[in-house]
């Protein structure tokens, strides 16, 4: 398996791509190339992703299983995506945030169907605005997603404290 995650040198995805790598998956990460520890075979691919030109460059014809965007934050940037790797993955994993579930919350259980919808955070409204653009592409044109919304994040550096 081929995988390329853009960023993966942050605070949860610098785990996913040790993990990643220690299975045998062929991990790439896209970057600016500030972080020298990669894991044991992971392949630096080095641009900056606000210019295009470049990162079309560093892919050069590479196909990949999947493409993870830890760094995705609005729907520009997710637009950008969509004609990078239209017709080079097999799946675009967007990582979104818990965050854009409904607030104030009508019922204390959360799953899936429960509606997007944040007044209160641009953030929230920037991914759910992403998540969007990308079911349309999905509908459109079968680009191949998957949404993932972490609801808490912790990595080597941020240790999670439960305060009541």
């Amino acid at each position: 398996m081929k995988v390329l995650f853009i960023g993966g040198t942050g605070l949860i995805s610098i785990a996913c791509t040790r993990l990643a790598a220690e299975r045998g998956i062929d991990v790439a990460v896209l970057n600016r190339g500030n972080q020298p520890n990669l894991p044991p075979g992971v392949r630096s691919l080095v641009a900056d992703m606000r210019d295009e030109a470049a990162v079309a460059r560093a892919l050069g014809s590479e196909h990949f299983d999947a493409v993870v965007d830890w760094i995705a934050f609005t729907p520009e940037q997710v637009e950008r995506d969509i004609a990078l790797f239209r017709g080079r993955t097999g799946q675009y994993i967007f990582i979104s945030s818990a965050s854009a579930y409904q607030k104030p919350v009508s019922h204390y259980l959360i799953t899936e169907s429960t509606p997007l919808a944040n007044p209160f955070w641009e953030y929230s409204r920037n991914k759910i605005a992403c998540e969007e653009r990308l079911l349309r592409a999905n509908r459109e044109e079968g680009f191949p997603i998957t949404i993932v919304r972490p609801s808490f994040t912790y990595g080597d550096t941020q240790i999670p404290l439960a305060v009541n």
